[in-house]
């Protein structure tokens, strides 16, 4: 009788690799949902509300349908999309479990970066008046509102700037440029600034199209530096090229800009993208922008990107060579504005320092988390 054969052991089943037959790779990576797709649904989601709110709007109030642009109407008119930026921000952060302060709004000294930033844009702004009226391609007039109106237009004024500063800052410099340098390289970047021209292009009456094209071929040369280098963070500043030439785009739709005004506008986007990157938050930016939006359509009674203000305190009529005076662009549209641009850059590097720029930056990633 032959022995009995031991048993052989069952080996225990091993783990199948799991086969992934979806598309959860295309949307998800190692951070949530990919920046592309998050970007998307931002847009997609801030005009659907911005929709709903301008139609309640208008039922509550239909005079503000066919209202002169004015003070009170600005300011219904920016608070709107502000609360719209605010619903598709705070959404975003949730599906992406991310605290909605993390998207650039939150950072280290962010009281006094936004008083910085007020003095920066009403002094800036104040200079290239200057040098417009010394230059002969502007002339003052006579002061149109004193006591107490100018008092109130100019408080009226500052609560609609504050909402300007707040809704474009808080979307290109905050949303856009914290969801974009997450994935960004420079092919990436180089197809949305790619896209972005397109666009443009495509727009049935495009004001000042040459200045967004303008900012993208300028930024290709140092983003594909960056790129060959294999420099570190260099997603952060493709990300800004592509949000400074959407900046631009953005404005193209304004009326009696130029060629110049949008690459002045895409610039002054540049140097916001560098203050977040030195300060750690957007709060100098949006100080800056609202203060020299202030001083340019309400204090000096200058044209704003082809917008001429009902309420504001001096009379200023621009005068000569459109080039040089900005034409019904206003001062942006001058081409006095890239030296002045150039200085703001400059003081801004100067007051906060390469030096700090590390150390902000390294705030401002461990605040997001």
């Amino acid at each position: 009788m032959e022995p009995e054969t031991p048993a052989r052991a069952t080996p225990p089943d091993e783990p199948m690799p799991a086969e992934r037959h979806d598309l959860t790779w295309a949307l998800l990576g190692e951070e949530g949902l990919r920046s592309g797709w998050a970007v998307g649904l931002f847009v997609a989601l801030f005009y659907l509300i911005t929709l709903v709110l301008d139609t309640v709007a208008v039922t509550v109030d239909p005079a503000l349908a066919g209202a002169r642009p004015g003070p009170r109407s600005m300011v219904i008119g920016e608070a709107l999309p502000v609360l719209a930026l605010a619903g598709a921000g705070l959404f975003l952060a949730r599906l992406q479990q991310r605290g909605v302060l993390n998207y650039h709004w939150r950072g280290p000294r962010a009281v006094a970066h936004f008083a910085g930033g007020l003095a920066a844009g009403f002094v800036a702004l104040t200079v290239l008046v200057c040098g417009l009226a010394a230059g002969g391609w502007l002339r003052f007039g006579p002061a149109a509102l004193g006591g107490a109106r100018a008092f109130e237009y100019g408080a009226v004024w500052a609560v609609a700037f504050l909402l300007v500063g707040l809704f474009e800052e808080g979307s290109f410099r905050c949303f856009l440029l914290a969801a974009l340098k997450r994935g960004m390289n420079f092919w990436w970047a180089l197809g949305a600034a790619g896209a972005t021209c397109a666009v443009v292009a495509l727009h049935a009456h495009p004001q000042g199209a040459g200045g967004v094209y303008t900012v993208a071929v300028l930024g290709l040369g140092p983003c594909a530096w960056l790129h060959w280098k294999r420099t570190e963070g260099a997603g952060f500043w493709q990300a800004a090229w592509v949000t400074s030439a959407a900046f631009g785009a953005y404005h193209t739709g304004n009326t009696g800009e130029t060629a110049v005004g949008i690459f002045t506008a895409s610039f002054i986007g540049f140097i916001f993208c560098v203050s977040v990157r030195v300060t750690g938050s957007a709060w100098w930016a949006i100080g800056c922008h609202s203060a020299w939006d202030w001083a340019e359509t309400y204090f000096y009674g200058t044209a704003n990107s082809g917008f001429d203000a009902r309420g504001h305190l001096l009379t200023t009529m621009p005068q000569g060579s459109e080039l040089w005076s900005g034409g019904a662009a206003g001062p942006e549209g001058s081409l006095l504005m890239v030296p002045v641009t150039l200085a703001l850059l400059g003081a801004l590097l100067a007051v906060y320092g390469r030096g700090r720029t590390a150390q902000a930056a390294r705030a401002a990633e461990r605040l997001a988390g």
